[in-house]
């Protein structure tokens, strides 16, 4: 994406029933979600006890060397693991620090590992509720609360399903999550509305078991994909063998409809379709819908990579060619946050050459994801006009973002979203393209396979799926129309709507 969208993070975790080693397992998994997350990981182990490694940047590479060294820091049949990109709690380098996942929670009696993907709307709330047993207790991040909310019911309850069954009516957001008790049992489980995805699956002899946000984790080492984890369900595995138990009911499902836009990898499977094969009808669908545009471009560009599948459908639907004339520079992996202000405007020009024999007197249609904010997309038509381009038309597979995210995606403001105050016309003018052309709600969701009311849209819609993320919406919607001035994630500062 060219406005530098990020979101929460990615879960793995794994039980061996024979005994064996399972870190090898979690590394892999999380290596092939590095994408849900760049500013730390984190790996927790269990063989009686827990042992833990937690680090910031992308998951790294183990060098031959160190291989048994890993397995000795970090022993056991059960484990979990997690990738983070903050959207809750401080983003300098100590709270990054403090805010790596999985966390653990103890008291005397009772211990557990969480890892979490999504993003907490009712915080404020829980915070206080948590501080009522834990007066010193300190917020980092959504992971902190949950877990810790978890442990509470845990010494009330002691009974994990029932536990998980109080967190999932407490808890209002989006919350995939994946632990570890201090009994060894390794557990799943998902919001009561399934926004964010978790899926389950197994070795073929079946000696292994792993839940994964993406289907990617299982397929790098070499698992079956058994299942989707239903929004409200619980799934345990231990001594005592696999458990799947329905906690609470589903009264709607609300799939973030972004995974299948950019967050997700092309070869996950969402629902029943590869992620690549819906994007590839996102660009088909463009085609059709802008046909008159499309007759009059000579080329069509992705920029960068997340684009490639819908420019491919666009290509197949019209018979533009698809020219390959921008190219990223692979070894050249900085990103935006750890730059110095004046450097992140020229991040684009750094990742990413543009061919300008290519593209001298052009008609050009470049396809992407979407846009949010709008600065970089300026910046990447600026340097496609430099390069010699004679028109820019902007296709977006994503509808117009209006709206604010309450569950894991960075675009917290309405003020920060370049839709909620422009009509496309109007965005246009401001990024410098001849046109900018969205795909339609209706096709978008139609080339998911799911519903309108299976998906999340509130941030096209401004329908949410959770009554606190809509009154805090609702009420910020009418602060911003006043001209008054948002401050930070809008989900942290409306605890007096609470």
């Amino acid at each position: 994406m060219l406005n530098s969208l990020r979101e929460a993070c990615g879960v793995f975790s794994a039980y061996d029933f024979e005994g064996g080693p399972i870190f090898p397992c979690i590394y892999w998994g999380l290596r092939a979600q590095n994408h849900r997350g760049h500013q730390s990981h984190g790996f927790v182990t269990f063989n009686g006890s827990f042992n833990t490694h937690r680090s910031l940047d992308l998951v790294p590479k183990i060098k031959r060397k160190d291989i048994q060294n890993w397995l000795n820091k970090l022993p056991g049949n059960v484990g979990v693991g997690s990738i983070r990109y903050t959207t809750s709690g401080g983003t300098d380098e100590e709270s990054l620090k403090k805010g790596i996942q999985p966390v653990l929670a103890e008291t005397e009696k009772v211990k557990v590992a969480v890892a979490f993907n999504g993003n907490i709307v009712n915080n404020s709330r829980l915070k206080r509720k948590i501080r009522e047993k834990f007066p010193g207790f300190s917020y980092e991040c959504d992971a902190e609360l949950i877990c810790r909310k978890l442990l509470i019911e845990l010494m009330e309850n002691h009974d994990l399903a029932s536990s998980v069954t109080a967190c999932m009516k407490e808890v209002e957001g989006a919350f995939s999550v994946t632990g570890i008790t201090q009994n060894g049992e390794l557990f799943a489980f998902k919001d009561p509305y399934g926004i964010r995805p978790l899926c389950c699956g197994h070795s073929i002899n079946r000696k292994i078991y792993a839940a994964s946000s993406e289907t990617v984790g299982l397929d790098i080492n070499g698992f079956e994909q058994g299942f989707e984890v239903e929004p409200g369900e619980l799934v345990i595995l231990s001594e005592d063998g696999f458990a799947r138990q329905q906690l609470v009911p589903c009264k709607r499902r609300a799939l973030c409809s972004f995974e299948f836009a950019y967050f997700a990898r092309p070869d996950s499977r969402l629902g029943n379709n590869y992620v690549y094969e819906v994007r590839e009808e996102f660009g088909r669908n463009l085609g059709r819908e802008y046909s008159e545009i499309a007759k009059k471009a000579d080329m069509i560009l992705s920029i960068p990579e997340t684009a490639n599948d819908a420019a491919y459908g666009l290509h197949e639907e019209t018979g533009i060619r698809w020219e390959r004339a921008t190219r990223r520079h692979r070894y050249v992996t900085e990103r935006a946050f750890i730059l110095l202000p004046r450097e992140r405007q020229t991040t684009i020009d750094r990742k990413i050459n543009i061919l300008d024999r290519k593209l001298r007197g052009k008609t050009v249609i470049v396809i992407e994801d979407s846009i949010v904010r709008g600065d970089t997309t300026k910046v990447v038509i600026q340097k496609l006009r430099k390069k010699g381009a004679k028109k820019v038309h902007m296709f977006i597979t994503f509808p117009r973002i209006t709206s604010p995210c309450f569950y894991g995606i960075a675009m917290a403001t309405y003020g920060e979203l370049i839709g909620s105050r422009h009509e496309p016309q109007e965005i246009a003018k401001i990024i410098g393209a001849d046109s900018v052309n969205y795909q339609s709600l209706n096709n978008f969701i139609e080339a998911t396979g799911l519903k309108k009311n299976e998906l999340c849209l509130g941030c096209v819609t401004g329908k949410y799926p959770t009554p606190l993320a809509q009154e805090i919406a609702d009420e910020m919607k009418e602060k911003f129309e006043k001209g008054e001035k948002e401050i930070g994630r809008i989900y942290e500062i409306a605890s007096g709507i609470e």
